[in-house]
């Protein structure tokens, strides 16, 4: 992993995040004992306006907790104290990989009445798939803050003319600006992408523009040779043909 990338910063903020649903989802399903769903909605509501709470709603507040004692306190103890800027920078990350689950929460409800009429509804809290938990933190990343490896009395953009604007919980903080990937650095363990096969129609990472680094790609055509339309024969074997197929596969160059 390299130090105090936006990479790290990604890293550390998905892990935590995924810590926060994991155990949450655990204490909705009631496999812990210390947690169960969150109580203090239970029986709150708008009467008047035909609906309650109810059902099991997620009770992040004890997964963000476990989260921040499990990844937050032996950060802290590796130094003995949480001023280095990098330390600094990783404990803002998991907090806002944390911050994330929490700002996706979202309502679910029950219909209740007379032939599905939904004259009241029952309606929980519950958090949002992790999928898109990622694709929200995969955007942080893609917009991460470089910020000072010097602090001083708080986290700082590294760019002076951007200090002024404030820096949120939930975005992600780098020191570091990242390696070339595209190139084997054997020295940082970096593989690069020379060889990697790679998608020709593809607009995303696996398309061979973003994948091959603008270097251009290679095509060569591979024989699949497979069993195929197989028969049971009475009695008792099964009897198949071979299928040729022949694909293109695209390499980087």
């Amino acid at each position: 992993c390299f130090v105090g990338t936006k990479e790290t910063a990604f890293l550390y903020a998905v892990t935590s995040a995924g810590l926060v649903h994991s155990v949450t989802r655990s204490c909705s399903a009631g496999n812990v004992t210390e947690c169960s769903c969150d109580l203090s909605l239970r029986h709150g509501g708008s009467a008047s306006e035909g609906w309650h709470w109810g059902g099991c709603s997620d009770d992040i507040h004890y997964g963000m907790s476990f989260s921040r004692k499990f990844l937050d306190v032996p950060l802290k103890n590796i130094t003995g104290k949480s001023g280095s800027g990098l330390v600094v920078m990783n404990l803002h990350n998991n907090e806002a990989g944390r911050q994330a689950v929490a700002k996706l929460m979202s309502v679910d409800c029950r219909c209740h009445g007379v032939s599905g009429s939904c004259a009241v509804k029952t309606c929980w809290k519950t958090m949002s798939s992790f999928e898109k938990i990622g694709r929200f933190l995969k955007d942080k990343y893609e917009n991460s803050i470089q910020i000072s490896d010097r602090l001083k009395k708080k986290l700082r953009r590294k760019e002076k003319s951007q200090r002024k604007v404030p820096i949120g919980k939930e975005d992600l903080l780098y020191v570091n600006k990242s390696p070339n990937y595209c190139v084997e650095d054997q020295k940082l363990g970096i593989p690069g992408t020379q060889g990697r096969e790679c998608n020709r129609t593809s607009q995303g990472p696996d398309g061979c523009n973003l994948l091959c680094c603008g270097r251009g790609y290679n095509t060569h055509v591979v024989r699949h040779v497979e069993r195929c339309e197989c028969k049971f024969v009475w009695c008792c074997y099964v009897r198949c043909r071979r299928c040729e197929t022949m694909t293109d596969v695209h390499t980087c160059k």
